[in-house]
């Protein structure tokens, strides 16, 4: 399967856009995605469609559990060379 581009996200429709079109692409249904996350169908489907009542610890978890890496940066900002980024 091809890597897709990384995308910007500036709210919250496009996370759940971006977590259901994941899922989708991996086919993998509601219920799989839930049993990754230990939740249920029901409350996939509905943070898929209300993703801002997401936690920051399942948001990291949903994207492991779809391969997904979540990166902050300034909006607008030319990507940053890892070999040279300091802490």
């Amino acid at each position: 399967m091809t890597a897709l581009p990384a995308q910007p996200l500036v709210s919250g429709d496009q996370l759940g856009q971006m977590l259901r079109s994941t899922r989708k692409r991996l086919k993998l249904n509601q219920t799989a995605i839930g049993a990754r996350l230990n939740l249920s169908q029901n409350r996939v489907s509905y943070l898929e469609l209300h993703p801002d009542e997401l936690s920051f610890k399942q948001l990291l978890t949903w994207c492991s559990a779809l391969g997904l890496e979540l990166k902050l940066g300034v909006r607008g900002a030319a990507p940053a060379n890892p070999r040279t980024t300091e802490w």
